[in-house]
């Protein structure tokens, strides 16, 4: 069984979510990056389609297209592919469009393809065209990532252009220029739930996420939300699609360990501490609308029911006064790390369990694939003075991971706390691949490659009281 999808041989790239109404099923295409041992007859380029119809098993269909990211409209019986091919010498970046009638075979329009205009936008950056009708205007939008001609190189931007015909553009003013990033906003999307817009874009300076703005005209003003992210770190290029009943964004999860940026350390202390590959599993979140009209991330429903009802957690008290009466295990920690074992966790599975804290703990939170020690494994550590939740691996905690790390937080997602409240979590592990939601609102992807290091589920404590219930393992699949 698969929660996250993730080919042979290779990674998911970007996903360029489609959904057909003919045929009542999702026929996505993504970008898929082959790893360095593939087999030579296997490997075949450019755009494949996934079909699926819960968002969580693919039949796989290579297309024939190479490119990057883009998208897939349906007009008059015909299939329309907006895509993006490079040029290296001279450096360009082209926007291009092909037509199908059965989205298996299709027919590129080479003297339509068209770049940067050199004057709004420069020429660097010109890739990832979404297009969509304007109903307001009654003419077709484009957005591209790029760079516009801007007073510093703070100039990443969402391009706009407009059309009547799908086949000649109009160049016009960005549609978001925040002035705020130095690489172009990749992967543009836009949608509308409700009375508002959604812009959604990615970026990897300062910061690597997808965001999203919101606006109740597409005329803007485009306004960032309190938590404008969707995921952390472990979720790029991130695109949604809708079934004309609920809308699901996708984005890959990265896998470690190709060294393809150079910033691997010189000594090998494992996967986890080398640097994220480009590409690696889908990770789809279903999307709500909460009453101020910001997003939230809950489990699609395929993923939700992949699993029968699990066992109860037995404890194994390591430090600290931890008591159980029921369901309920409770934890005063008073100056001192407390900590807790249970079980260990299979390969696949589900962890769900529910947090409460009162007092001023500097952290709290569940330990995964941990040892016997405490040591080596992964923790997803609540921090209510820092309003966020922490991923942090293993070595940070000991001597070499204090000398390695230049940072204080290796991933995180912001999250107010407050005293009293319940956290439901559930925690979905797939071999290396991580899944933490938070009250059904908040997620949180990661990676952990344990090498067989530790497997015990656990939990912690550093002050305040803790309360940790219901706590379940489940493995069985439905």
């Amino acid at each position: 069984m698969n929660l996250f999808f993730t080919p042979d041989y290779a990674k998911t790239g970007d996903v360029i979510p489609f959904y057909n109404e003919a045929a009542g099923r999702f026929d996505h295409y993504y970008l898929k990056n082959w790893n360095p041992d593939a087999p030579r007859d296997k490997v075949v380029h450019g755009w494949h389609r996934i079909s699926t119809t819960d968002n969580r098993n693919y039949v796989e269909t290579p297309t024939g297209i190479r490119g990057g990211t883009g998208s897939v409209i349906l007009v008059d019986g015909v299939y329309h592919m907006f895509y993006c091919t490079f040029d290296w010498n001279p450096a360009a970046q082209w926007a291009r469009h092909a037509i199908s009638t059965d989205l298996e075979h299709w027919t590129d329009i080479p003297e339509e393809k068209f770049t940067a205009d050199g004057v709004i936008y420069r020429k660097s950056d010109w890739r990832d065209p979404f297009v969509f009708w304007n109903e307001e205007e009654q003419k077709w939008w484009m957005l591209l990532a790029a760079r516009e001609d801007a007073p510093t190189e703070r100039d990443g931007c969402v391009a706009l252009c407009v059309s009547d015909d799908l086949s000649h553009w109009e160049y016009r003013k960005p549609l978001y220029a925040a002035r705020e990033n130095q690489a172009a906003h990749e992967c543009p999307d836009l949608f509308k739930m409700g009375d508002w817009y959604y812009l959604v874009y990615s970026n990897y300076t300062d910061g690597f996420c997808t965001h999203y703005r919101m606006s109740r005209s597409l005329n803007g003003p485009w306004l960032r939300p309190e938590r404008d992210t969707f995921d952390g770190r472990a979720f790029y290029a991130a695109k949604t699609g809708s079934d004309g009943k609920d809308r699901f964004i996708y984005g890959w999860n990265p896998t470690r360990g190709e060294n393809i940026w150079k910033f691997d350390p010189q000594k090998d202390y494992g996967n986890d501490y080398k640097t994220w590959n480009w590409g690696g599993s889908i990770i789809v979140h279903k999307l709500h609308q909460h009453s101020d009209g910001t997003l939230g991330c809950a489990p699609v429903e395929a993923v939700e029911n992949a699993f029968l009802p699990g066992v109860s957690a037995v404890y194994q008290s390591l430090n600290g006064n931890w008591e159980q009466e029921g369901s309920t295990l409770r934890c005063v920690s008073d100056g001192q790390f407390s900590c807790v074992l249970a079980q260990p966790l299979p390969e696949l599975c589900r962890v769900k369990t529910t947090l409460r804290y009162t007092g001023r703990p500097a952290q709290f939170g569940v330990a995964l694939h941990m040892d016997e020690t405490f040591s080596d494994g992964y923790y997803l550590a609540f921090e209510p003075s820092f309003r966020r939740v922490q991923y942090k691996s293993g070595l940070r905690m000991n001597e070499e991971g204090g000398k390695m790390f230049p940072y204080a937080v290796e991933m995180e997602r912001p999250l107010a706390l407050e005293p009293g409240k319940d956290y439901e979590l559930e925690i979905y592990i797939q071999d290396t691949v991580g899944l933490m939601y938070v009250n059904r609102d908040l997620a949180f992807s990661f990676r952990m490659y344990h090498d067989g290091k530790g497997s015990r589920l656990g939990f912690f404590a550093s002050e305040g009281t803790l309360e940790v219930m219901n706590t379940t393992i489940e493995t069985e699949q439905r």
